[in-house]
């Protein structure tokens, strides 16, 4: 290479880098400390928001993480992709076809993948409520069972039969949440018409305020089970049915009333109150004289 071409390599660099290498380090730094700054302000926000409700602080941390992940990620993606395209004309480039082709490439992407972009939201809005997180029982729909992780896609949930099930959370359309801030212990105790109710509803409230005081259920009691009401809920075909309910911490409810059902069984075998069973009357029907 001649001292000739050398000189020319230079003439042109120089102008070059004075009238458009600078701008190209100014788009680039500034993105970057728009990145730096978001960052640390999408942070912030993000662990101010966010409530415990008494879950603990692991889980809070990966709700945190997660969401500081999205929007930082999202953030990024669109700072760099405006960076770049600002960045282009520098060298001589026409961003006009560019932009034109990156449209009906947009949009051919958005049909084809339009069912994993409306997961992907579901997602979003999943864990920006804070509708369940890991370890939650919940049913999705008619799929029941406790949640071993979430992605911004999908749950993923491992049923009472140890079946492990993916579902992609635009998929959902009912979310039941079993453990959420507190646990409801409810269920039907059934007696014989012939038991005198109020004697009844008085056991049953006895054993569920004795149980209530004792470790280590008193532990997991939010509020005693009680009868509810000052009645029967239901004339079943072979019995009385009372309904029992109290408040446990979350997740603690199953255990509390399977206790809580060895006490009554006990209790109305000591008392002598009946526990019925499908009963029939059959009429004999003489023919004849």
């Amino acid at each position: 290479m001649t001292e000739i071409q050398i000189e020319n390599i230079i003439s042109f660099i120089i102008p070059w880098l004075l009238a458009h290498g600078v701008k190209i380090v100014f788009i680039l730094f500034g993105a970057f400390v728009l990145n730096r700054i978001a960052k640390k302000f999408i942070e912030k926000a993000v662990r101010k928001a966010v409530t415990s409700e008494g879950r603990g602080a692991e889980a809070e941390r990966k709700r945190e993480e997660t969401l500081i992940k999205i929007f930082v990620g999202g953030l990024k993606l669109i700072v760099w992709t405006i960076a770049i395209v600002m960045t282009l004309p520098e060298f001589g480039i026409n961003i006009g076809p560019i932009l034109a082709g990156a449209g009906v490439l947009g949009l051919a992407i958005g049909f084809g993948t339009q069912h994993m972009v409306r997961d992907f939201l579901a997602g979003l809005f999943v864990i920006l409520e804070n509708q369940y997180r890991v370890e939650d029982y919940i049913c999705l729909d008619s799929t029941c069972g406790t949640i071993e992780d979430i992605t911004l896609r999908k749950t993923v949930l491992r049923d009472l039969h140890g079946t492990v099930h993916h579902i992609a959370h635009g998929s959902v359309g009912i979310v039941s949440n079993y453990t959420k801030k507190l646990g409801i212990a409810r269920m039907d105790i059934s007696v014989a018409y012939k038991e005198d109710i109020d004697h009844v509803m008085e056991v049953i409230n006895q054993v569920g305020k004795k149980m209530a005081e004792e470790s280590p259920w008193k532990e997991d009691t939010l509020t005693a089970i009680q009868a509810s009401g000052t009645g029967p809920s239901n004339f079943a075909d072979s019995g009385v049915e009372i309904t029992v309910s109290g408040e446990t911490k979350v997740g603690t409810q199953w255990g509390m009333l399977r206790e809580f059902r060895r006490r009554i069984k006990y209790a109305f075998d000591k008392e002598g109150i009946e526990i019925p069973f499908p009963q029939r009357t059959v009429w004999m029907k003489k023919e004849g004289k």
